[in-house]
């Protein structure tokens, strides 16, 4: 499990397709305070670490989440949202997250607004419904409060804080953004329908 609080920013050094991908992650993590198998949320994906060096971990993705995530768009180079698997005792700063991507969202609009940035994203269709006003998603690995819904868009701000701490602040209009919507919204969906149903 995961909080949504970008604890690095990692950089893709290597990337090599052995059946499965094979990713080489850089990052400023003590990788000595890091075990094989443990779990690391790279942009909003649960993967396990399979082997270690001085400053990198490497991760084997398979076919399956790389088709229903973003990950099919990493490059060598690309700068990643890093956080390491929530201990008991750590402090919950943003919101349960499980490291299980829905989808896949795409970014229609970025706009400046005083010292904060508001990007506008386009859920899939079969997403759009957890989506809600002032609640919570995780988008690429980062816990973000909602804004506004309009159909399948909705808009996020982002202050500098978050911005220089994770990759926001390279957003581009067409990104896809990696999505996990909230686990409370998803099972109030879930109780609304059965509720509606047995009426």
């Amino acid at each position: 499990m995961f909080t949504g609080i970008v604890t690095d920013i990692g950089t893709i050094v290597e990337l090599e397709q052995q059946g499965d991908l094979r990713a080489r992650i850089r990052t400023d993590y003590d990788t000595a305070t890091i075990d094989i198998g443990a779990s690391i949320a790279s942009d909003g994906v649960c993967l396990t670490v399979i082997a270690l060096g001085d400053d990198w971990y490497d991760v084997q993705i398979s076919a399956e989440t790389v088709s229903k995530t973003n990950l099919d768009k990493w490059q060598v180079g690309k700068r990643v949202n890093l956080e390491r698997a929530l201990k008991v005792g750590d402090e919950l700063g943003g919101h349960i997250v499980s490291g299980h991507v829905d989808g896949v969202a795409d970014v229609v609009s970025v706009e400046d607004e005083g010292d904060s940035t508001r990007v506008v994203l386009r859920a899939p269709a079969d997403l759009a419904r957890f989506i809600a006003p002032k609640g919570s998603v995780a988008l690429n690995g980062t816990s973000l409060t909602v804004n506004d819904v309009e159909g399948r868009e909705f808009g996020i701000n982002f202050i500098p804080h978050t911005k220089e701490v994770t990759t926001w602040g390279d957003v581009a209009v067409g990104d896809r953004i990696n999505l996990e919507i909230d686990t409370l919204a998803r099972y109030v969906a879930r109780l609304a329908s059965a509720n509606a149903g047995a009426e």
